[in-house]
């Protein structure tokens, strides 16, 4: 199951070539939208549903698509998301793309409280230069022990690097989705 993020639907570029990756890797992808998303199609755009809205839109996708075992994946809200119900879900594993560890440029107003008892196995790949949670603030963050984050060197919330760094957002993008589905299948079996 892969959600998007809070600014852009499930037909994204980034989405788009991290669903195609991992099917390449041999993962059926369910991609879907979020009803707030999904209404903006029709043109009555908005900002992202509450918390709970979300959860029970995941929640149903999963019921509705979900095979035995399974592993929640999203884009930053998407992927926070899937941190919130993974537990009660009984999934075998997250991923995350971007965590939003806090608002950017709001570095006090944590969304990390869930993550410190997270028991489902979590890779989350961030950016080193993330504004929703930096390498340096992430360290500081008490997480359970069943998560596990990668860091692309000076990415940001896609997880591309400034041009100066000598390193490419293919190469990271490329590196994420390969990390992705080593982690995948070793929850799923």
């Amino acid at each position: 199951m892969l959600a998007h993020g809070a600014g852009a639907g499930m037909d994204h570029p980034f989405l788009a070539q991290v669903a195609a990756g991992l099917a390449e890797a041999g993962f059926a992808v369910v991609r879907f939208e979020f009803p707030y998303q999904h209404a903006a199609r029709s043109g009555r755009r908005r900002g992202p549903d509450r918390l709970p809205v979300l959860q029970d839109s995941m929640r149903e996708v999963v019921r509705a698509h979900a095979p035995a075992p399974f592993v929640l994946a999203g884009k930053s809200m998407g992927g926070r998301v899937a941190t919130t119900i993974a537990d009660d879900l009984g999934a075998a594993g997250v991923i995350v793309f971007g965590y939003p560890f806090h608002p950017p440029r709001r570095p006090t107003q944590l969304r990390t409280e869930h993550l410190r008892t997270l028991r489902t196995p979590t890779l989350i790949l961030q950016g080193e230069r993330d504004p929703f949670g930096t390498r340096a603030e992430v360290a500081g963050y008490e997480l359970a022990p069943a998560i596990r984050v990668e860091w692309s060197a000076d990415g940001d919330h896609s997880l591309a690097p400034r041009q100066r760094s000598g390193h490419t957002a293919a190469g990271h993008l490329a590196a994420a989705i390969a990390a992705a589905a080593a982690f995948a299948h070793s929850v799923s079996g």
